[in-house]
């Protein structure tokens, strides 16, 4: 059974999915979802972000970690509107492979996270997760959630 979700889903409607909250909310918005398949969610990168104080400075830098968590978030959301059984229940990070850096982000980028399905087996969830600027490849990994 799927939940009913009408998009795109915004900020107030992730919070009621998420327990991120600032300032490690890592995806703004959901514009596309294929419940249990793929899911499609946006990240305004701004200046604003207490991380570019040291990351660098100078030389504001977008955290590979930190994309890889907004990948991974946006994966949770992909799991819990999947299965009404993980509503209100908090899916962990459990695993990630694969990861390469292709292209650097800056402040003023927006970052369009693409997550599929891999698999699920129990209570761990394997999906596949790209992450692009302006259509050009940014971040590729495989993802591993779980949940108690």
């Amino acid at each position: 059974m799927e939940h009913n979700v009408q998009l795109p889903l915004d900020a107030k409607a992730i919070m009621a999915i998420l327990p991120h909250r600032y300032p490690f909310l890592m995806v703004d918005k959901i514009i596309a979802l294929d419940p249990g398949k793929s899911i499609t969610g946006i990240k305004n990168v701004t200046m604003n972000e207490m991380y570019f104080l040291g990351h660098f400075p100078g030389e504001p830098v977008m955290p590979g970690v930190l994309i890889l968590e907004g990948m991974a978030q946006t994966g949770g959301i992909l799991a819990s509107l999947a299965d009404p059984a993980l509503t209100g229940r908090l899916v962990y990070f459990a695993g990630v492979d694969k990861a390469r850096f292709r292209r650097i982000v800056y402040p003023g980028d927006q970052m369009v996270y693409k997550l599929e399905m891999v698999r699920q087996k129990g209570r761990v969830i394997k999906m596949a997760g790209k992450t692009y600027v302006d259509d050009q490849l940014v971040t590729e990994a495989e993802l591993m959630a779980s949940y108690p």
